[in-house]
């Protein structure tokens, strides 16, 4: 496939000039003769813009879409399916084929893959399920995750900056006793995967001399062990002043947990949760809580992908999108706005 230079060289001008006038930039001085030469040699090399390879792909391309979550577990905790909204959203609005793979018996159906001109997987994988997916399917974007980034497009979220970012909120307020209440995930039933949220409270505040073990609790991410774990905060006695709760789901849980022990938020306990799922801003009080583009990841996972396959580049990318703390009652004892 021709490129800009090639075009640039030919007709004697330069890269620049050639990709304004092939995508029809009505700002540029040029004379009609460049214009309508730079076109001819496009033509003449078979040139197509991003633009035109991304119309081919509406009519070519059929890409697997694997869950890492479960429909049960998507319930639970949406962040993963807000991801494959966006997913399905975005291949919808492109006319490509998705075909959805599921774990059927604790294997993904490997045989279903050899069709596809690439994956998207959401979630975290080992490196048994990665070289299982790179056997099927040539170009894979994996979202949420970055398993070797000399290999595999990724898309994933900077939870150390976002971590940091609440603490550093937190601790402006005056809070010296911040818990943490977290989730643990697995990519096999033995091998746990590390929290960079988790790993970063705790590198942050040991370095400030305000870390304390006694005040993290660790379970699954749903509202259910939100709800079991703040119940342990309580009952411990000496309770943090403050909580940065991991997910959204787990944060209903423990506003509940408060609630019934008669624990006011956010005058005896401020609660900043991560994600902000639709229900984040109606919950009572609020919830202050890390805004996580979720939607935008899958669209962007499927953008990498028709990017990969059109233009055949080989270095990978990993495109990581920015968070954003949004600041409601359930920090702060009036509302200050979106705290953007």
């Amino acid at each position: 496939m021709a490129t800009l230079k090639e075009i640039a060289e030919k007709v004697g001008v330069s890269v620049a000039t050639v990709s304004r006038v092939l995508n029809y930039d009505a700002t540029l001085s040029v004379s009609d003769e460049t214009r309508r030469r730079i076109f001819e040699v496009a033509q003449e090399l078979n040139y197509k813009t991003l633009r035109e390879r991304s119309q081919q792909a509406r009519e070519s391309f059929r890409f697997g879409l694997i869950h890492w979550y479960s429909e049960r577990q998507e319930i639970d905790d949406p962040y993963y399916m807000a991801i494959r909204l966006g997913v399905e959203k975005e291949c919808f609005d492109r006319g490509i084929e998705l075909v959805k793979l599921f774990k059927q018996n604790g294997a993904y159906p490997i045989e279903r893959m050899e069709a596809l001109d690439g994956i998207i997987a959401v979630g975290k994988f080992g490196p048994k399920e990665v070289e299982v997916f790179a056997a099927g399917a040539k170009q894979i974007v994996f979202v949420d995750c970055s398993p070797d980034e000399h290999r595999f497009d990724s898309v994933v979220i900077d939870l150390r900056q976002a971590t940091v970012t609440v603490l550093d909120y937190l601790l402006r307020l005056g809070h010296t006793k911040i818990g943490y209440i977290g989730g643990r995930e697995y990519v096999d039933e033995e091998t746990p995967i590390r929290d960079e949220r988790e790993a970063a409270f705790y590198e942050y505040l040991y370095v400030k001399g305000l870390y304390d073990s006694r005040y993290v609790w660790i379970g699954a991410f749903t509202a259910e062990d939100g709800y079991r774990l703040m119940k342990e905060a309580v009952s411990g006695g000496d309770l943090p002043t403050a909580f940065f709760i991991a997910s959204d789901s787990m944060a209903i849980g423990a506003l509940r947990a408060l609630h019934e022990a008669g624990i006011a938020v956010p005058e005896e306990a401020a609660i900043v949760g991560f994600n902000d799922i639709p229900t984040a801003a109606f919950l009572h009080p609020p919830l202050s809580t890390v805004k996580v583009y979720t939607e935008f990841m899958g669209e962007t996972a499927v953008e990498l992908l028709i990017e990969r396959l059109t233009t055949k580049r080989a270095i990978c990318k990993k495109v990581v999108v920015p968070t954003e703390l949004v600041i409601r009652s359930s920090s702060e004892g009036n509302e200050k706005g979106s705290g953007r």
